[in-house]
């Protein structure tokens, strides 16, 4: 459980950076914020490996490029379903979607399997 709320938290900072970023991203409240990081984490899991099926000819011809537009795709979905998450513009979506899987990708490296935060000690 406690690696599920880190990761939303995670994922939360990603967003609220992403909306510092890009001025097309804005967010009511706190709230906002954390709700589209749970809905963000929920779409990705249910609906994000169906469109990755669906596309798989077009990622494989840009080389795996065409995976930006889906993780774009999701954060403009979750931008529909969730009231008071405003994203202007494709662009906007992409740079976002970008900077949100890259703080993801190092809390994934910081959050083990059980949950906890690891420290890696070097040798």
């Amino acid at each position: 459980m406690t690696g599920i709320v880190l990761r939303i938290v995670f994922v939360a900072l990603g967003l609220w950076l992403a909306s510092e970023i890009f001025p097309g991203l804005r967010f009511d409240g706190p709230g906002t914020l954390f709700a589209a990081a749970l809905l963000l984490g929920i779409v990705n899991a249910i609906v994000r490996p169906i469109a990755i099926v669906l596309t798989l000819p077009l990622t494989l011809i840009t080389l795996g490029l065409f995976l930006l537009v889906v993780n774009a795709g999701m954060l403009a979905l979750v931008a529909l379903m969730l009231n008071g998450f405003q994203i202007s513009g494709f662009w906007t979506a992409v740079g976002a979607s970008i900077v949100v899987s890259i703080i993801s990708w190092a809390a994934s490296a910081l959050i083990g399997n059980n949950g906890k935060i690891q420290v890696i000690k070097a040798p």
